[in-house]
């Protein structure tokens, strides 16, 4: 009887070959990044092991070079970084998925980002990065990092860098006719949120009114995302600040505001507290935090002494609205555009304040206004001959007797006249009732 041989071994193919050695090069790799926070040499070593195990380009890889160039970033071997990480970018034509290598390079590039002092090995670092993307024809990935590097040259106040970058998005998002193309409505509004931002920076206000009210034209055919439509606003109400136009100012930064609010960016507190202080040299009665987007705010630690500010404001207590600019140095005086309005703000306060407390009166002593307003005398004639002279105040400074005497006008003295009269006429007619009763 002839046996039947059969053969119960297991067949192996190249592809188990394959699914074996990515299984080594992914273990590799999580041991290097696991000897990150200890032994950086040997995780360097390590991630060196998962180039050399990987027969051709591949995920593992790529995430060993992001993570050399880190280590070598940290180390300040910038030298070897850059060659790491032009490696690097030769995995993003066909190894990586583009989201991947989107991921990582944005990663790679805040990294390095964070050393701001070293401003060659900065513009190095992303003009390999912009060769890179363009040889790949991201070009989606191409204009993020040229916004991203623009956004990082507007930081360093290096505005003549971002004009350069400018020139470069613009030319990215032009029409055959060299306008800009409306079909890129989305992109030229992230172009013009920097751009703004720049004018604003450098009080080029005719440009920044050309271009703020182009952007706003263009976001209504488009869809922007909220904080660039809210980077667009606040620059806006910062325009109007400056030309004085407060009521507009604070229609802007409450739209920025409620925008940033939206996206989830911080900047959503700065924009709250510009609201506060356009609402309040608007004179406007309004209180700013009545919207339920604001009100949320109002227990927030920046915010509450913006509240306190608009409290001491409606009750036109200058003492108090003085003691909380001085207690609240960090979260109000620190910044400089609020810091730059304060000063209009406290004279268009005083003033408020001054012609209530002089309404009835045809004299005042210099010390006793001086006193309520708490200001100094010098500062206090500065402020009565500015007024005199505007003619919101009818009077004259007696300069030897230190006192502010009144002119009132005819016709408002006739009045008061009247009504002493009608007040004498009501008072005889009183005593007279009173007189026929007790008969």
């Amino acid at each position: 009887m002839e046996e039947d041989e059969e053969d119960y071994g297991f067949e192996y193919s190249d592809e188990d070959d394959q699914v074996d050695d990515d299984v080594d090069i992914e273990n590799q790799y999580y041991l290097a990044e696991g000897q990150l926070d200890h032994d950086a040499e040997s995780a360097l070593r390590g991630f060196g092991e998962v180039l050399a195990m990987e027969k051709e380009k591949g995920e593992w890889g790529f995430m060993a070079l992001k993570q050399t160039v880190k280590v070598l970033c940290r180390q300040k071997k910038y030298g070897e970084m850059l060659e790491r990480y032009r490696e690097m970018l030769t995995y993003i034509r066909s190894a990586v998925t583009r989201n991947h290598s989107e991921g990582c390079i944005n990663e790679i590039l805040d990294f390095v980002s964070k050393d701001s002092q070293q401003m060659v090995l900065l513009q190095e670092f992303y003009e390999i990065t912009l060769g890179a993307l363009q040889q790949a024809r991201n070009e989606r990935l191409w204009f993020k990092t040229n916004l991203k590097l623009g956004m990082l040259w507007f930081g360093l106040e290096e505005y003549g860098r971002l004009s350069k970058i400018l020139r470069e998005l613009h030319k990215s998002c032009a029409a055959p006719d060299g306008t800009d193309d409306q079909k890129k409505a989305t992109q030229l509004l992230e172009i013009y949120a920097l751009e703004i931002q720049l004018y604003t920076a450098t009080k080029n206000n005719k440009k920044l009114k050309q271009l703020y009210e182009r952007a706003l034209a263009v976001s209504r055919a488009a869809i922007p995302h909220p904080r660039i439509l809210g980077v667009t606003l606040e620059c806006g109400g910062k325009m109007f600040m400056e030309s004085k136009a407060y009521e507009s100012a604070a229609k802007d930064f409450y739209e920025a505001f409620k925008n940033y609010d939206e996206a989830g960016d911080s900047r959503r507190i700065q924009c709250l507290k510009y609201l506060v202080l356009a609402n309040m040299m608007s004179l406007s009665e309004i209180d700013p935090f009545a919207s339920p987007e604001a009100k949320a705010y109002t227990t927030n630690r920046e915010i509450v002494a913006m509240t306190d500010l608009v409290s001491a404001y409606t009750r036109k207590d200058i003492h108090e609205f003085e003691r909380i600019l001085k207690d609240n140095k960090e979260s109000i005086m620190d910044d400089a555009f609020i810091r730059s309005h304060i000063q209009d703000l406290l004279t268009k306060f005083r003033t408020q304040v001054l012609l209530k407390l002089i309404e009835p009166y045809t004299k005042l002593s210099l010390s006793y206004i001086s006193e309520e307003l708490n200001i100094p005398a010098p500062e206090l004639e500065s402020l009565l001959t500015s007024l005199i002279l505007d003619e919101k105040i009818r009077g004259l400074i007696d300069q030897v007797g230190q006192k502010l005497e009144l002119q009132r006008e005819r016709g408002e003295q006739r009045r008061f006249a009247h009504i002493v009269e009608w007040s004498e006429h009501i008072f005889s007619l009183h005593t007279a009732i009173t007189s026929r009763l007790r008969d």
